[in-house]
């Protein structure tokens, strides 16, 4: 009969208490318990969370996965209100000054940053695609307007150094923008200029080392991606599927991608190491578009969205990791 050891090359190890650094392979019986464990990875995962208080869809986004912060959208009709995420209940914050859906969001629970949007009906300039809010943890105040009217923008950044890219006004012919403006906690300037025009993408990372990425251009859904440094945007290595009105997560080096629009909803994830997408064996287990997104690449946190329904679903994302696991014979 072969043994462990002659398949593995060692013997198990039989031990009192379990190791404080295992190898990623390793097994051992704990013999004060009377166990056989191993350390091994454990791949990605969406969890359910907890439900937010209202259904909405196309609404703004910041925080983190334990800290998140959902505001704006459409339920409809479209909503002015806030609610916070402690990493398991949602409950309700200050409500935003201007009401609009298809808006931007950056930032944290405490220091958030809410911009441009939409609040139909209303001309292509109408005030609520310029205003700017920040947030402090139960107020929003108003901030200085964006230089461009638009809704549907990518965002990345802090609520003292924004960054909004791309999007859409209602001025002809052609609505979709590939502008960049910059925010400082008082004033937005003008960045370099993306070279996809479109809406509906998603962003990562800061003001200087920023990830836009999918949208639209129209009819067709967009896989292009972009890399900002602050000054200027690089198109690098495409999303391995095409998709709009997505939620985006982490940082320019290591983004995470998710929900979206293909022409149906679906729940798909893909990571960023920097330079390529990787499509993730794990999809979100509730298929939506116009969601919300924040967190980490290895801790994201999905909430709302459309299914084709207006949805209160939160989900949250682990990234693959080591852990010391019981082994059974099942």
């Amino acid at each position: 009969m072969t043994t462990f050891k002659e398949i593995r090359g060692t013997a198990i190890q039989s031990v009192s208490s379990d190791p404080s650094n295992p190898e990623e392979g390793q097994i051992w019986y704990n013999n004060t318990i009377g166990i056989l464990k191993g350390y091994k990875s454990i791949g990605a995962t969406w969890a359910s969370g907890g439900n937010m208080t209202t259904a909405r869809s196309a609404l703004g986004a910041a925080g983190t996965q334990t800290a998140g912060l959902g505001f704006g959208g459409s339920i409809p009709p479209t909503t002015n209100a806030t609610e916070e995420y402690n990493g398991s209940t949602w409950s309700p914050g200050g409500n935003l000054n201007t009401t609009r859906y298809l808006l931007s969001g950056t930032g944290t629970q405490t220091a958030g940053l809410g911009f441009g949007g939409y609040n139909p009906p209303g001309p292509p300039t109408s005030s609520n695609k310029v205003a700017t809010e920040e947030y402090d943890g139960a107020t929003w105040t108003n901030g200085g307007n964006m230089i461009n009217a638009r809704y549907g923008m990518g965002s990345a950044g802090t609520q003292t150094a924004g960054l909004g890219f791309g999007g859409y006004t209602d001025i002809s012919p052609n609505g979709y923008r590939n502008l960049t403006e910059e925010y400082d906690g008082s004033t937005w300037a003008a960045g370099g200029n993306m070279n996809t025009a479109r809406s509906g993408l998603a962003g990562a990372g800061i003001q200087t080392a920023a990830l836009g990425f999918g949208g639209s251009t129209g009819v067709p859904r967009e896989s292009a991606t972009e890399s900002y440094n602050g000054t200027s945007w690089t198109s690098v290595n495409s999303l391995n599927t095409a998709r709009r009105s997505l939620a985006g997560a982490g940082l320019q080096n290591a983004a995470l991608a998710f929900g979206g629009d293909t022409t149906v909803n679906v729940g798909a994830t893909e990571s960023w190491n920097g330079t390529s997408w990787t499509t993730s064996p794990v999809s979100m287990s509730t298929a939506r578009t116009n969601l919300g997104g924040a967190g980490t690449q290895s801790l994201a946190l999905a909430f709302a969205g459309t299914t084709p329904s207006v949805t209160t679903a939160t989900e949250e994302y682990t990234d693959p990791t080591l852990a010391v696991k019981t082994i059974t014979t099942s």
